[in-house]
């Protein structure tokens, strides 16, 4: 009975430490690769306890966790050519993921800055290819959401190569080289001042167009206004005259007499004025009775 005890022991400890080493555990967030002398005998992607053979199997598990590629501080930015051959400094970041740990061991050897170092080579030729078709405009702004589109496409490739996810890809910056942003700015700011002054030239040619048929407006409605004026002033004449001479045909002696009432009036209204006439003058007629009388006997028949 002393005997077999400890053998019971020892067996139950064997057994213990076999079972123990046959099972291993995977996480709802990892998958594992199950090896048979170095190679792959099965891919573990269910969560949960799974079996192995002792020293014949050997486990390796993988996170399924995202993960960022992106540019470290240490890095440069990538350099593209756009369309019109313009270099450009583009920085980025891809997110991704293990999709199939069996692809992903055989493409990178489990290894993650290789999956990482690959993924970058595969996204800078994708952004080199959607570049070089687009002017700076349109990478910029316009066609900006269908590059990204594009290169979203390298999912099923990436898949199937690496056992990877490419879930997004995003531009944080475009910007032009050192060296050349001066003088990109410069010819900016030429072609600003060059719009500027089109649009300058442009108003100036209005304002003249619209001074222009102000001007030719105020004249138009000036010389309306004088040809009514004069048309007014020439009836006012034509009936002045009228009464006038009806007046002066009722009585022209009267008519002369006021006449000349008047020239007095303007030749002798102010102080100083001197005139040197005869006395048999006509217009010192209405001075004289004896020629008022005679003229009144004429008038009369007398």
């Amino acid at each position: 009975m002393n005997r077999g005890l400890p053998l019971a022991l020892l067996v139950l400890l064997v057994v213990g430490v076999v079972g123990v080493n046959s099972l291993f555990r995977v996480q709802q967030w990892e998958q594992a690769l199950v090896f048979r002398f170095g190679k792959i005998e099965r891919n573990v992607t269910s969560p949960g306890l799974h079996f192995k053979i002792p020293m014949i199997n050997k486990v390796r598990r993988f996170e399924l966790r995202i993960r960022t590629l992106a540019r470290s501080p240490q890095e440069e930015a990538q350099r593209f050519l756009t369309k019109e051959k313009k270099d450009l400094l583009v920085d980025y970041y891809a997110v991704w993921r293990i999709s199939d740990a069996a692809a992903f061991y055989t493409a990178t050897r489990g290894d993650v800055a290789t999956a990482s170092r690959l993924l970058a080579q595969r996204v800078n030729r994708a952004l080199r290819d959607e570049f070089g078709k687009r002017t700076l405009q349109q990478v910029v702004s316009d066609e900006r959401g269908e590059v990204m589109n594009n290169i979203m496409n390298l999912g099923d490739r990436l898949r199937n190569e690496f056992g990877i996810v490419l879930l997004d890809v995003r531009t944080v910056r475009i910007d032009l080289p050192e060296e050349v942003s001066n003088s990109v700015f410069a010819r900016m700011r030429a072609e600003r001042q060059r719009v500027a002054k089109d649009f300058r030239a442009r108003g100036a040619e209005a304002a003249e167009r619209i001074r222009a048929e102000a001007d030719r407006n105020r004249e138009e409605i000036l010389a309306a206004a004088y040809r009514e004026s004069e048309i007014v002033r020439g009836k006012g004449d034509a009936e002045s005259a009228a009464e006038y001479a009806s007046a002066f045909q009722r009585d022209p002696e009267f008519y002369r007499f006021y006449r000349s009432l008047s020239a007095y009036r303007e030749s002798f209204g102010q102080s100083g004025n001197v005139m040197v006439l005869g006395t048999d003058s006509d217009f010192f007629r209405y001075f004289d009775d004896s020629q008022i009388d005679s003229g009144d006997a004429r008038n009369r028949g007398d």
